[in-house]
């Protein structure tokens, strides 16, 4: 039997967006067990990290990537960090998921401390829980360090909550871009239980469905129904719109609002709007 191939080799193949990232092998790994956590590096702004992901980015041996996590995040890796891009987006060339559960598993075993980063929460819309059943079917006890999501700080920013007693007694997180050969969510079905029950709902990678989404939604949901769309929630090059349900897609295209952006669906929109009335806020959103 062939022997494994070794972290370094492995992380100096994992893809494109890994150019500019350090290339050595470690020479003072000690023998003790390596370990795993998987890590939100929150929407953008590098200061909504939270301290446990501080800590946790700092005791990094080897941080392994993802494309929308904020460079700014890494100030706080070790200067002996080996970091290594593992680019994940929608409609663009990826790192092979099965690869980066292959050079998280292969590190651990080598002794390092690996930190899987990710944009925003792990465990919302971010492959976390698939890559904590990898880890744990190879034998490694992994670690999750939430961070704040994009649904949450881009309606945050329009001065909205996604939840209010009066509008929205709860929330819903949706996904517009579905794996190959699942249809994803029934939009009909959605838009007519989000309107009997008073839900908002919140569709992360949703501009490349965008004609589908609107038109299920309408099925169970008035035209008139409020929508917010941020684009880089959280960034300083962050934009947003408001509009309605039969105006989302002509908004989006007016305004040029692309991916990653969130949509927003439901009366706390309404929240958004009341704030952009305001003095400090009408030209921000005009």
């Amino acid at each position: 039997m062939s022997a494994p191939t070794p972290f370094s080799d492995l992380a100096s193949t994992a893809g494109a967006s890994d150019t500019g990232s350090p290339r050595f092998t470690r020479d003072d790994k000690t023998q003790a067990a390596g370990s795993c956590t998987l890590v939100g590096a929150g929407p953008g702004d590098p200061e909504l990290l939270t301290l446990k992901a501080v800590k946790a980015i700092a005791s990094a041996t080897v941080l392994l990537v993802d494309d929308l996590v904020n460079d700014a995040v890494l100030a706080h890796a070790s200067p002996s960090a080996r970091i290594v891009h593992v680019g994940k987006r929608g409609g663009c060339k990826s790192t092979p998921q099965a690869f980066i559960d292959k050079l998280m598993i292969t590190a651990v075993h080598e002794g390092e401390h690996v930190v899987r980063l990710k944009g925003g929460d792990p465990f919302i819309f971010g492959r976390g829980g698939e890559e904590v059943e990898h880890l744990r079917e190879a034998g490694i006890d992994v670690q999750v360090v939430n961070g704040i999501t994009s649904g949450l700080a881009g309606m945050s920013s329009l001065g909205a909550p996604l939840t209010h007693r009066e509008h929205a007694h709860g929330v819903v997180f949706a996904t517009g871009h579905a794996k190959p050969g699942d249809a994803g969510p029934d939009w009909a079905l959605l838009a007519n239980t989000a309107h009997q029950a008073k839900l908002t709902l919140v569709i992360y990678m949703g501009v490349s469905s965008l004609a589908q989404i609107r038109s299920g939604l309408l099925k169970g949901l008035p035209a008139h129904t409020p929508v917010a769309i941020v684009q880089h929630a959280s960034l300083p090059e962050q934009r947003e719109a408001l509009t309605t349900l039969d105006e989302l897609a002509d908004t989006m295209a007016r305004e040029g609002l692309q991916s990653p952006s969130i949509i927003v669906v439901g009366d706390v929109v309404q929240g958004a709007r009341a704030w952009a009335a305001q003095p400090h806020a009408a030209q921000k959103l005009a």
